[in-house]
């Protein structure tokens, strides 16, 4: 009895001398946090250390207490990374149970680190950190997907493969310009990250509970010292801001819904019905019964992630909605989705980077399907354009009239008889079989971004020096 009492005296120290009795079992757990924000040590660690620096440099705190709050604070990085620290629900959060553990450490001078701040700008610290960290991350993983990429353009920009709308063949394009589409989409996703980095790049200690503080704090030194281009400029923005949580979130949504649109094509792609390509068995499982299956489960799970990543977008966006100015606890619930949405995109990136470095491309299955379905029936219509004069609705109509009688042929638009054609319109000529192959649609392509293989090869260029 004598030793609970003593636990609830030990914890209710935390909070100061109005709470004389501890928060019963429930409030205890739906107030604790450290289950998920114990994630946030080293930024917790770091942020201190660079405020009592700077609480020493103004001669708010003594040179000797800020030397034992460093001293200690690098004790307890120790301790947590080698695993012998011991996290405390009692103490609710991250920063409650370093600062409890300081004070172990070194006594009354660990009182001393708090000065000029509030739990408020210190988790905004915190949080800020460690998603600027995780779009660092981001970016850099961004950029391998990129480059994976391009090393299969370059591969492939002379395979032909059909292009589709409404996943109906539509024109033959180079299997090389379908990956630099890739290319494009993810690196709009790779500038989201870079913008988002820019706009949540303040600093937010100093700011206090809302109101900044009276002590004469360097906010601008501690923003230096944390790799920060300034301090945040309104207080209560500060504390109550977190539009850097939410474009972390929005940047992943779109990102896992490009991958996600990825992985539906490789689903697609991998299927005998279309054989385009063949996954490696590192991203591929087999079926408990039905030997002769090979499941893209990689590019599923990724295809699944989106709806755990848009969820999280979700989440966050309907708690921050309705919040008054400034801090106010739902904000705790703001980590969680962060932190899962961080470790799904990662994993998703990583995967799909390595299914396409190690997925083998099936050319002549490629090439098979791009011929089929009339494909090259707009190089007619353009030809009769270019070389009838027609105009395009009434070469339009031509073609559509060319690809019934090949449908009732059972032959492609290439395999008609000049003499077939001539019954359609009779200004067609030898010259139009040069445009009916897949090989020449595509080679015609030569438009700024279009398929054709040289043109593919000046945006993989363009894409090399910038990536």
């Amino acid at each position: 009895m004598t030793d609970g009492n003593s636990e609830t005296k030990s914890s209710n120290q935390m909070w100061g001398g109005r709470f004389a009795s501890g928060p019963d079992a429930i409030m205890e757990e739906i107030n604790a946090s450290i289950g998920f924000d114990k994630k946030l040590y080293a930024q917790d660690i770091r942020g201190s250390i660079a405020h009592a620096t700077m609480l020493a440099h103004q001669g708010i705190i003594s040179a000797e207490d800020k030397d034992k709050i460093v001293h200690g604070l690098n004790t307890i990085l120790s301790e947590i990374e080698s695993g012998q620290f011991e996290f405390s629900r009692r103490l609710e959060d991250i920063h409650m149970n370093i600062e409890a553990r300081l004070a172990t450490l070194i006594g009354p001078s660990a009182g001393r680190l708090h000065t000029a701040r509030s739990r408020n700008d210190q988790v905004a610290l915190d949080f800020r950190l460690w998603v600027k960290e995780e779009l660092q991350k981001t970016e850099k993983a961004l950029t391998a997907l990129i480059a994976a990429f391009l090393d299969r353009a370059e591969e492939h920009a002379d395979t032909v493969m059909p292009g589709f709308t409404h996943l109906q063949t539509a024109q033959p394009v180079t299997f090389g310009h379908h990956c630099m589409a890739y290319v494009e989409m993810f690196g709009r996703d790779r500038s989201r990250v870079r913008h988002a980095i820019e706009h949540m790049d303040e600093s937010p200690i100093g700011a206090a509970a809302l109101a900044g503080t009276g002590f004469p704090i360097d906010r601008h030194m501690t923003a230096k010292a944390l790799g920060f281009a300034g301090p945040t400029r309104n207080s209560i923005d500060t504390v109550s801001d977190r539009d850097f949580a939410l474009e972390f979130l929005s940047m992943a949504s779109i990102a896992a819904t490009h991958l996600s649109r990825l992985a539906e094509e490789i689903v697609i792609w991998s299927t005998p019905q279309f054989g385009f390509i063949r996954l490696s068995d590192a991203f591929s499982t087999g079926s408990s019964i039905m030997p002769q299956k090979k499941n893209p489960d990689a590019a599923e799970l990724v295809r699944a992630k989106t709806g755990r990543i848009n969820g999280s977008l979700i989440a966050l966006l309907t708690v921050m909605k309705g919040l008054p100015l400034a801090y106010s606890k739902d904000m705790q619930e703001d980590k969680e989705q962060v932190f899962d949405a961080a470790e799904s995109l990662e994993l998703a990136i990583a995967a799909m980077t390595g299914m396409v470095r190690d997925m083998t491309v099936r050319t002549d299955r490629m090439k098979a399907a791009a011929g089929s379905g009339y494909s090259t029936a707009t190089d007619l219509a353009d030809w009769l354009v270019r070389e009838a004069g027609l105009p395009f609705r009434d070469a339009h109509h031509v073609t559509g009239r060319a690809v019934a009688l090949a449908e009732q042929k059972a032959c492609d638009l290439a395999d008609l008889s000049l003499a077939d054609l001539r019954s359609i319109h009779p200004d067609i000529t030898e010259k139009v079989f040069d445009v009916l192959t897949v090989e020449a649609s595509v080679a015609s392509r030569t438009s700024f971004g279009g398929t054709a293989p040289n043109e593919v090869r000046k945006q993989i260029a363009w894409w090399r020096a910038r990536n």
